[in-house]
């Protein structure tokens, strides 16, 4: 027997791979690229966490699809932020159904808990995920709240030993907690913390984006992640780094759709890098060369040269609080 594992990082998804791996079934866990959970550099500690369950790791390079088929037309609407949940759960149900045959796999798991989330994991949002997912052979298992909900096809078939399954439910992690110090589990992500959808910042910075551009990429979700989001008085979006990490992330994935703000060489400037849209008015060009500045080691009293796209403004740095009053928030 082998499962094909929905895994987040979290430790729900980590305690219902370790059960169903305890029964001698393979499990490979599914990590859902979606863009707005873990990044690149996450993935090995992802690696690490499934295999401490019992599972190898295949990531599914979901972003593209998911902006288009998910994000901004859910059955079942958003949560408190820009979450579309049920959807999102029944789209990688679906994913993951249609990937059995290619992984040799027989049935699904997935770390849900009844009652645990108040949108996805009600009773009623269990079944309608169900019927997005089109799961007509009954193949998806809840390990961690199987007792609660009917017999699954595995655990009719004997394919898993229904009684080694659990009843969880409910917002109290404690269960979850105990089972995780008797597996020996000290590294998982904590719970809700893995999308950004979820997050109240980021869901501004979506709805701002969205209110002047209605073409989302997947490099535009990249640089929503990266720096400081300012909408400019006509319009325009500028984003300066916050570090130089952001820095080096934002001058390594290119966006056709902003240019950068640029000093002379010979300047010498040092501090963070500022992209402005491209179809920006003067009026936003000439107020982000003023804040490209501030967010450098420049000198305050001295002039410089600052170039946005074809446009050479001459400026001194401004103080950094006005850019308060453009902030993405």
């Amino acid at each position: 027997m082998k499962a094909l594992a929905l895994f987040s990082g979290g430790l729900d998804s980590m305690l219902s791979i370790k059960i169903i791996s305890d029964q001698n079934i393979e499990v490979v866990a599914l990590y859902m690229d979606t863009g707005f959970g873990a990044d690149e550099k996450k993935h090995e500690i992802l690696r690490k966490r499934a295999a401490m369950a019992g599972a190898s790791l295949k990531v599914v390079d979901l972003r593209n699809e998911y902006l288009r088929d998910v994000l901004f037309n859910p059955k079942y609407g958003y949560g408190k932020q820009f979450n579309p949940c049920i959807d999102c759960h029944g789209y990688m149900f679906k994913t993951a159904l249609n990937m059995l045959k290619s992984e040799n796999a027989n049935f699904i798991i997935t770390g849900e808990v009844v009652g645990q989330r108040p949108m996805s994991q009600r009773r009623d949002a269990l079944f309608q995920v169900k019927r997005l997912a089109d799961d007509e052979d009954d193949l998806v298992l809840r390990p961690m709240c199987a007792k609660l909900l009917p017999p699954t096809k595995p655990e009719r078939e004997g394919w898993v030993d229904r009684e080694k399954l659990l009843g969880i439910s409910g917002r109290d992690r404690k269960p979850q907690l105990a089972l995780a110090k008797e597996f020996g589990f000290e590294d998982y992500e904590t719970p809700g913390g893995g999308c950004l959808l979820t997050i109240e910042s980021f869901a501004v910075k979506i709805k701002d984006y969205l209110k002047f551009d209605q073409e989302m990429r997947d490099i535009d979700v990249v640089w929503l992640k990266l720096g400081r989001h300012l909408r400019l008085p006509d319009g325009a979006k500028m984003i300066i780094g916050r570090d130089e990490s952001d820095n080096n992330e934002l001058l390594l994935h290119p966006n056709d759709k902003f240019e950068q703000v640029k000093f002379k060489a010979s300047d010498d400037i040092v501090g963070a890098v500022s992209f402005i849209s491209k179809n920006a008015s003067k009026a936003d060009k000439e107020l982000a060369a003023k804040l490209a500045l501030a967010y450098t080691k420049a000198n305050k009293e001295k002039e410089f040269d600052v170039f946005v796209g074809a446009d050479k403004f001459k400026t001194v740095p401004t103080d950094k609080a006005l850019a308060q009053n453009y902030f993405v928030r």
